[in-house]
């Protein structure tokens, strides 16, 4: 039953890290609430789950260009171009954002375009998006007591 309950908590992370309309931090607070589970344990997973979904979109932005030119494809040119301008302008700490809903998935995906090094990528957002966890955690714990 734990296992599966931890595995709910990754998959909701991960697919909320990817371009997916899904909350993960709904499944974490309520799990929170519930008292079952040990926090960081909760924290772990929902921040494992969560970087891994950003590197799907990484891995995503770094092949994406190859069908540019293609009818189908969902960015027009203009918007593709500004944003790999505003990530060149801000650099790889823009991905301290990429916790952030609406900006934050797209911004994973232009810095695979962009080419970010894997070892970077991993490591910053892994910053921004456990520490959204912990603030997140940090608040509901507070409610609780």
């Amino acid at each position: 039953m734990l296992s599966a309950t931890y595995l709910a908590l990754f998959l909701s992370a991960f697919g909320a890290a990817t371009l997916l309309p899904l909350q993960s931090e709904a499944v974490l607070v309520g799990m929170l609430f519930s008292g079952m589970h040990p926090v960081w344990t909760l924290l772990t997973v929902a921040t494992v789950g969560n970087v891994l979904g950003s590197v799907v979109n990484w891995v995503l932005g770094r092949y994406v260009e190859r069908w540019r030119d293609r009818r189908w494809f969902p960015v027009r040119p203009e918007r593709l171009a500004k944003a790999q301008a505003d990530y060149h302008r801000y650099g790889r700490w823009s991905l301290l954002l990429s916790w952030m809903p609406i900006i934050g998935d797209p911004l994973t995906v232009v810095a695979g375009v962009m080419r970010e090094p894997l070892w970077s990528f991993v490591l910053i957002c892994t910053i921004a998006k456990a520490g959204r966890y912990v603030a997140l955690a940090t608040v509901s714990l507070q409610v609780l007591s």
